[in-house]
């Protein structure tokens, strides 16, 4: 695995590690197919077991426009596959007692304390206090009663939109000030609803630390991890990797926009907003795999790996009815800062119980399974085929598992 980012896995070979080299062989030409059915600009595939990389491929083209070649270095935009690491992030507050999971959010973003509840009464909106205030935990499981305006029309969703949440012009605490100011659409605690919560503990980890996120991310995994191509901005001297989507969808003709990595920022989106590489995230996968160390560098603790990974909805139900429920398919639940499976079998697709993954909008990917001790990542630029190829990768890396 040789590549300009960072520290790489050592290599080991499919055979030595329980894979069908046969089998990893066709994941790659069902990838190249896709490529050549120009429904794929391009992709970087990585799978790693008992530490090493069993499979670090890339195919296609890194930026179609201009004909340059995917590299195994190329730097994705990698969107929610964000909110892992800032999970972890705030995970690092707490082991080091900065704060306390049940804690309320409005003990370090103040402008939370007076919270509405958006109900509707007789057929009329009507605004209450929540029963209970949103906490820390709820941020990172997503049961805090926020939402997001791409995942419906109902006006709280309505209300997201008018107020720009997506723009990225504000800080990360004007953010906060800014979604503090629209009433919640659940009541805290009650139902799993995919959200902008993890923006806010972006806003959350800058209050409690003192750092900017991008600092703090820096400081305490990125540097330690060697994730040197991990950034919100991708400087200037590394542009000419950046990745890529064709310039309108293949399926439906419309023009694909994606943030840009190139340029500073002021809010550092703590859901969405940094740029990687397959070496890069890998390193932090196996970190995660290992229980929170690598090469020496250790960023969390096992025990405090694992209550992450563990299922931390219990009876607490999905919001079946908006596309948030598309998000965490049934079988699953979800724990701080991943969705985890519940069960070997229910899903629509392959996978080990007590498996966790999540990935970003524009189509990266990553599932990591600790029964079987190996992790598998693919990065690529292609939004709208990504409820595709993410159960076609794990479906393939599955059927080369042989042991």
């Amino acid at each position: 695995m040789t590549s300009a980012s960072g520290k790489p896995l050592p290599l080991g070979s499919a055979q030595d590690l329980g894979f069908c080299p046969q089998r990893v062989h066709h994941l790659v030409e069902t990838l190249q197919s896709e490529v050549a059915k120009a429904r794929l600009p391009g992709a970087v595939a990585l799978i790693a077991r008992r530490g090493q990389v069993l499979l670090h491929q890339n195919v296609g083209q890194q930026d179609p426009a201009h004909g340059v070649p995917m590299e195994l270095d190329s730097i994705f935009r990698i969107y929610s596959m964000t909110k892992p690491i800032v999970s972890v992030a705030v995970m690092q507050l707490m082991e080091r007692g900065q704060l306390l999971l049940s804690d309320p959010v409005a003990k370090y973003l103040p402008e939370f304390a007076d919270i509405q509840l958006s109900t509707v009464v007789d057929g009329e909106v009507a605004l209450q206090r929540p029963k209970t205030e949103p906490t820390v935990q709820d941020l990172l499981r997503h049961t805090s009663g926020l939402t997001y305006e791409i995942l419906g029309t109902e006006p709280i969703q309505r209300q997201y939109a008018q107020a720009r949440l997506a723009s990225r012009e504000r800080s990360n605490r004007e953010f906060s000030k800014a979604l503090a100011a629209i009433p919640l659409m659940f009541e805290p605690g009650t139902v799993w609803e995919y959200s902008r919560a993890t923006d806010l503990l972006g806003a959350l980890v800058e209050a409690v630390s003192g750092q900017t996120l991008g600092a703090f991310l820096q400081d305490n995994i990125l540097g330690p991890l060697r994730m040197v191509d991990t950034s919100f901005v991708v400087p200037p001297d590394k542009h000419h990797r950046i990745a890529e989507p064709f310039a309108t969808d293949p399926d439906g003709g419309i023009a694909m926009r994606l943030i840009d990595v190139r340029q500073p920022a002021a809010m550092e989106a703590g859901g969405a907003g940094l740029a990687s590489t397959s070496a890069d995230y890998a390193r932090f996968l196996q970190c995660l795999l290992n229980g929170g160390e690598l090469d020496g560098q250790r960023i969390l603790s096992t025990a405090t790996v694992r209550y992450m990974t563990a299922d931390h909805l219990g009876s607490i139900g999905v919001h079946r009815a908006g596309r948030s429920g598309e998000l965490l398919p049934p079988g699953h639940g979800f724990g701080l800062g991943f969705a985890v499976r519940l069960e070997e079998g229910i899903a629509a697709q392959a996978g080990s119980k007590g498996l966790y993954f999540w990935g970003g909008i524009a189509g990266t990917t990553f599932f990591v399974d600790p029964a079987k001790d190996f992790f598998a990542l693919m990065m690529l630029q292609a939004p709208n085929q990504r409820d595709y190829y993410r159960p076609l990768f794990r479906n393939l890396v599955y059927a080369a598992l042989l042991e």
